[in-house]
């Protein structure tokens, strides 16, 4: 059962089972390890009892058409025994009565196959806060990050999961408190070798950002380019 580990603080565990060992290893593990998640992937019911005798897990994601197991029913046995932790069914079956049932069986949320991993990770981060019972960050008439700082929070309250590259590019953003950042001290929260990393390309990771955020948020990120300097988070204060 390999383990994808981040670089998060009081990372998020969560067990990934999924029998489709291409989605598992090339998609699901790599991209929820990439927002921040530590991540345990595996193929069977009798897996997923072996790691959790050993292993605690906040949040299970699982298939519903397992080949040792039904979903439904391993949903089932998994609310009973674990009140708290967060199930997540991520399945083929998209249709009403599956979806009923599985949130009938105990499940927090039912997503659909093919699912976005952008998707799965805010499904995540949103049944995280819920789970820990963490409150909304207070709103304020600025961008934030949440407690964690793997979200970018509105002023009006919508959050965005970041990527590790988006969150180490918004916790610079963020913490200038409006002041310029120059786009080599950007650059250095990336990498160690500043001087051989292509400038373009940060300029793309922040276009891509500002999209990002306008398309989940429906609000305009105010990071503006400074000619010549870098780039700057015109929060209102």
């Amino acid at each position: 059962m390999p383990s994808i580990a981040t670089d998060a603080d009081n990372a998020l565990q969560v067990a990934l089972l999924e029998d489709d060992a291409m989605l598992r290893e090339r998609i699901l593990l790599p991209g929820l390890a990439n927002f921040g998640f530590v991540v345990t992937g595996m193929e069977t019911a009798a897996e997923l009892e072996r790691h959790l005798a050993v292993q605690r897990a906040d949040i299970v994601v699982l298939d519903v058409g397992l080949p040792d197991a039904d979903g439904f029913t391993v949903a089932r046995g998994l609310r009973a025994r674990f009140p708290g932790m967060g199930i997540v069914m991520l399945t083929g079956r998209g249709e009403t009565p599956d979806r009923v049932r599985g949130l009938s069986e105990g499940a927090d949320a039912y997503l659909s196959k093919p699912v976005e991993i952008e998707l799965l990770a805010a499904t995540l981060h949103s049944l995280s806060r819920r789970l820990r019972d963490t409150p909304a960050p207070m709103v304020r008439k600025h961008w934030q990050l949440d407690a964690n700082g793997w979200c970018l929070v509105s002023p009006s309250g919508r959050t965005v999961a970041l990527t590790k590259t988006e969150r180490r590019l918004s916790h610079v953003l963020v913490a200038a408190g409006g002041d310029v950042v120059t786009r080599e001290a950007l650059v250095a929260s990336l990498t160690d070798n500043v001087y051989d990393f292509d400038m373009h390309r940060l300029d793309s990771m922040i276009h891509r950002l500002r999209r990002k955020v306008a398309d989940a948020c429906g609000e305009p990120l105010p990071l503006v380019a400074v000619h010549g300097e870098g780039y700057v988070l015109n929060n209102i204060s």
